[in-house]
């Protein structure tokens, strides 16, 4: 599988920012990758979003399988932004989540949506893969 199929395939992404102390913290979240970038929707009240706020430095992991040949993974670097603008935040949420729900009119995906009142756009710097 190429990097950009697997990177799409899959559905939790280890997101680790700085926080205020200089220590990392790192959330699973769920994610969209697209043009090269991933997206994540968050509400601007997290710790993830208030970190990347304050740096913009961030890592990442994406891996799978628990017993070789099938262990794959990804580990990168990168710089992430917030996306506030609300009517790009709706819609990249959308997405986000249709990729986790099969429509819009579940009541979790309701909520979800109404609680994401930003998106972390993820600019990898530097991608390394690996397969055991």
């Amino acid at each position: 599988m190429r990097s950009k199929e697997f990177l799409k395939s899959q559905k939790i992404l280890r997101l680790a920012t700085i926080g205020p102390s200089g220590n990392p913290h790192i959330v699973p979240v769920w994610y969209m990758y697209d043009n090269d970038k991933f997206y994540v929707g968050t509400n601007t009240k997290t710790r993830k979003a208030k970190n990347i706020k304050k740096n913009s430095k961030v890592s990442f992991c994406i891996d799978i399988g628990i017993k070789s040949p099938d262990i794959v993974g990804m580990t990168g670097i990168g710089r992430a932004k917030l996306i506030l603008k609300a009517d790009i935040v709706k819609q990249l949420t959308e997405k986000i989540l249709l990729r986790y729900f099969k429509n819009m009119r579940n009541q979790s995906a309701q909520q979800l949506l109404h609680q994401t009142d930003c998106i972390i756009e993820i600019t990898p710097k530097k991608i390394t893969n690996w397969k055991y």
